[in-house]
């Protein structure tokens, strides 16, 4: 059963990352191509609209999306609180648009129609919830996969499309481009899951609307339709995931609110292009593997567990410490050549015009900033998955603590010391830092009480693999190759850089870490392994 269950979300979490792969990537073509068209300011306006739009759908969803993969009792159960999202985040989206609009509004063309398309992108978005809980339910990665992959697109048309027609008629139209875009991704989502789900839902005998459920007392329901113990739990994760999202997207709280249009488009940029490898792989990973650890964890007492309960204890504690390893060796290679190489990449890609702007340091501190955004992340997917309602609560009161202490470090970073949106990434670090040291507490904690050892050593990469890394920065400043390179400018700069990265690389993946990534690949295609070997 629970060799099962790791494959789907093996198979589950590489569906989710090629999807991000390919997202990203078309994102990315569509940024170089507005990048031409659009100033930093209408950038920055651009990240404070979608900055509205996540706020809305985080706090309307947020809380429903980890009860339902903690503790669900059947699908219908699942479609019809998923209803809630849309009952709470309409009028969050009418209430945060009326507060906005009586602050000071920016003075471009078409400000007020493109916060209209984006309520009603988000509105429309809220709507696909219940496929989407329904999908999540019964593991169906492809078609999740099938329509984020026709929504991107559809925004990637509707973005640049309009951007280059205004251009090419001379129509200034401000930031409208992103709002047609953010509607056509919307409308996109919400055909295509209707579209899979409908026969799925159909053979299998529940419905994507809210439907009576009879009351029992393993599982009593409220108004018919309302599982009890899923609302309960979801009321107890909205409070922490209200201090979540304040210490998430406090980096974007703090640049609107204190850096003006022109630094609020650098940083946008900046943080854009370094979350690049956090949205592609880790995100993934994260919602994988949170949907793993409660089905493998989350129902066991922390009495003594049964011979059964204590394998899959065993194995959930084994997958930790394996993608707490597998972050550790990316991280090597963020901080030891991403602080070199991204500037680079960013005059390439982006241009003199950009790289000339604080997006250039903020991007070489970012990298910096990537290893504690991946393990925060899926440390805190395991205590999302298995905490009670109380840890819940412990934890809630923990990240009011941290909340303090980043809006001190913030305050001192950007207030201070002068740095800018280089700051802001530093007080971010500080907050992720805190975090995983109690994310990394709860987790020993958790299977100590269950009599599973849980060693925080053994996710570090060989020692080895450390003393290189720390003699590549040494390296890529001396770079013995650069004199030949010289004569090509920006590309030979580029080369030079990859040049030692990419040894160094083959060199942590080949000789130091390769007996630890056949043991990963064996782990997650046990099926294929056992055919080799027969």
């Amino acid at each position: 059963m629970s060799g099962s269950v790791v494959s789907a979300s093996a198979k589950g979490a590489t569906f989710l990352i090629l999807l991000q792969v390919g997202s990203r990537a078309l994102t990315f073509a569509v940024n170089q191509v507005l990048l031409r068209f659009l100033s930093p300011e209408l950038l920055g306006i651009s990240a404070q609209l979608e900055l509205f739009s996540i706020s809305t759908l985080y706090f309307a969803r947020e809380s429903l999306r980890v009860a339902l993969q903690r503790q669900a009792h059947n699908v219908q159960a699942v479609v019809n609180l998923s209803y809630l999202a849309v009952f709470f985040g309409t009028p969050l989206a009418y209430g945060l648009a009326i507060l906005w609009l009586q602050s000071d509004t920016p003075d471009v063309p078409y400000f007020m129609d493109a916060l209209c398309l984006y309520c009603l992108a988000t509105f429309i978005e809220l709507f696909t919830e219940p496929a989407f809980s329904a999908v999540q339910q019964k593991m169906l990665y492809k078609i999740r996969a099938s329509a984020e992959s026709t929504a991107t697109l559809l925004r990637c048309f509707g973005t640049c499309g309009s951007a280059i027609w205004a251009s090419k008629v001379g129509l200034d139209i401000g930031v409208l481009p992103f709002a047609i875009g953010q509607l056509a991704y919307a409308l996109g989502l919400l055909l295509v899951y209707t579209y899979k789900m409908w026969p799925v839902a159909k053979a299998e005998r529940f419905s994507l609307g809210p439907k009576q459920i009879a009351s029992t007392n393993e599982n009593p329901m409220i108004f018919n339709h309302l599982s009890a113990p899923l609302l309960r739990l979801t009321g107890s994760l909205t409070l922490q995931s209200a201090l979540k999202y304040i210490l998430t997207q406090g980096d974007s709280l703090l640049i609107t609110t204190f850096a003006s249009l022109a630094d609020q488009g650098a940083y946008a940029l900046a943080s854009n292009y370094g979350g690049l490898v956090a949205r592609m792989v880790f995100q993934p990973i994260e919602e994988s593997s949170r949907n793993l650890f409660a089905k493998l964890c989350a129902d066991v007492p922390p009495t003594t567990p049964s011979t059964e309960d204590k394998q899959k204890l065993t194995q959930a504690a084994r997958i930790l410490s394996m993608i707490l390893r597998l972050y550790a060796i990316i991280s090597l290679f963020a901080i030891t050549i991403g602080p070199q190489l991204a500037p680079l990449l960013l005059t390439l890609v982006a241009g003199r015009k950009w790289s000339a702007t604080s997006a250039s340091e903020v991007l070489s501190t970012y990298c910096y900033y990537i290893p504690f955004l991946a393990i925060n992340g899926v440390t805190e997917a395991f205590v999302a998955a298995v905490a009670t309602n109380k840890q819940l609560y412990i934890q809630s009161v923990f990240m009011g603590v941290f909340f303090a202490l980043f809006a001190g470090s913030a305050w001192f970073f950007i207030g201070q010391l002068g740095w800018g949106g280089s700051g802001v990434v530093a007080a971010n670090t500080v907050n992720m830092g805190l975090r995983i040291v109690w994310n990394t507490w709860f987790v020993k904690r958790f299977f100590a009480e269950r009599g599973i050892l849980f060693n925080v050593t053994e996710t570090s990469p060989t020692v080895l693999s450390l003393v290189t890394a720390a003699a590549i920065p040494t390296l890529i400043k001396t770079r013995p190759a650069e004199r030949y390179l010289a004569r090509y400018g920006l590309l030979g700069e580029i080369v030079s850089v990859g040049a030692v990265g990419g040894v160094f690389a083959l060199t942590v993946l080949v000789m130091f870490e390769g007996r630890f990534l056949r043991d990963c690949y064996r782990m997650l295609r046990p099926a294929q392994t056992q055919k080799k070997t027969q």
